[in-house]
């Protein structure tokens, strides 16, 4: 078999996320039209007859202005140099700026083989996209380029098969059945705050943190999830709880939609919200949200 670790690393919003979703044609990581949507290093199992790649969803690279930010963009960089390929997406309805030249010089510095993803493309005009090609290898070497649409799938298969060709034979990394290597108390904390990024306005996405505290089997056959949701001033509980907690009420509708979908599974979703004032700069809250004891990862 051919294995390997593909990294997916661009600004925010670029899609990554997307891709991966439908490269494994199942919800993995989680997405919204908030930049930073992803805070952490995901993990993506594709395997087939071809062999078997680990994927590696991370953090939109950005200009940080918290700790959390500054961590997000470690996690990134990191994975750069734990890849045997790198997919660069890139927005193609975004202008070039000073954050895909930072870009650029990091993946200069780099050995793996870099693939442009050129996302978003049925946005574009057929000339708009061969221009935007000509424009972009002007800039860097890569080792191929792929116009396409993470969201529609367009030439995604194409993408899957080159990458197997650029990897090396090697022993599977997990079973065949595999398809992430997260605890399900983080897909489902992730599950929870994807429902409050569609449902809140621009004040509390970045402000809030999901931790899932217990998860258990009751009598009456269902699966119970409590869940706290972090938040870093009162009034932004306030939002998160509405009038007459119908707010609270109707993300935790939409989320338990997604955790019985996951699970296969009634679920009983029990949400709590709390206040912890500005834990985005606080070491100890991002260990304690984001970090296992014994790790440096997220």
């Amino acid at each position: 078999m051919k294995t390997g670790f593909v990294a997916l690393v661009g600004r925010p919003n670029a899609g990554k996320s997307t891709l991966l979703n439908q490269i494994l044609d199942r919800k993995i990581a989680i997405v919204s039209d908030k930049a930073q949507t992803t805070r952490h290093r995901i993990t993506g199992i594709l395997t087939n007859e071809m062999g078997q790649i680990v994927f590696m969803d991370t953090p939109g690279i950005h200009k940080p202005r918290h700790k959390l930010g500054e961590r997000m963009v470690e996690i990134a960089q990191s994975s750069l140099y734990d890849a045997d390929v790198i997919y660069y997406l890139v927005d193609v309805t975004n202008d070039f700026g000073a954050g895909e030249q930072y870009i650029l010089q990091q993946l200069q510095k780099t050995q793996a083989p870099v693939f442009l993803i050129l996302n978003k493309i049925d946005r574009l005009e057929k000339s708009g996209v061969l221009a935007l090609i000509d424009h972009w290898r002007s800039r860097m070497d890569f080792a191929e380029i792929f116009p396409l649409s993470a969201k529609k799938g367009d030439n995604v298969e194409r993408l899957v098969e080159t990458t197997f060709s650029y990897l090396e034979e090697g022993p599977q990394f997990y079973p065949a059945d595999s398809v992430t290597d997260q605890p399900e108390e983080i897909v489902i904390a992730e599950l929870i705050r994807e429902q409050i990024l569609l449902a809140t306005r621009d004040e509390i996405p970045h402000s809030i943190a999901v931790i899932v505290e217990q998860m258990k089997l009751q009598d009456d056959g269902k699966i119970y999830v409590g869940a706290t949701i972090y938040v870093e001033k009162d009034s932004q509980k306030g939002i998160i709880i509405g009038r007459g907690g119908m707010m609270l009420r109707k993300i935790g509708s939409k989320a338990r939609r997604e955790i019985e979908y996951l699970l296969g599974e009634k679920v009983y979703l029990d949400l709590w919200v709390k206040v912890n004032e500005d834990w985005r700069n606080k070491e100890s809250a991002i260990k304690s949200f984001y970090f296992d004891d014994d790790s440096d990862e997220f």
